[in-house]
């Protein structure tokens, strides 16, 4: 799997371990395809910054799940 590329699988896949790292319950219905490929490289400076760390703050979770919906579609 290259993450480096856009793929809604790619997508699907990074969403899901940011849910996981962040022990998110909601997003279940996120799917490749509600994020906009143009802004895929800015999920995946998100991803990268949420597996890079072992722990968050609230106000973490809080700037990161307000940033994943941003990237979601209109």
């Amino acid at each position: 799997m290259d993450l480096n590329v856009w793929s809604e699988e790619n997508v699907e896949f990074m969403f899901e371990e940011i849910k996981k790292k962040l022990r998110m319950a909601t997003g279940g219905s996120i799917k490749g395809t509600n994020f906009d490929p143009a802004l895929y490289e800015d999920l995946k400076d998100l991803y990268d910054m949420v597996a890079s760390k072992s722990t968050f703050s609230i106000s973490e979770i809080d700037a990161i799940t307000s940033e994943l919906g941003k990237l979601r579609k209109a």
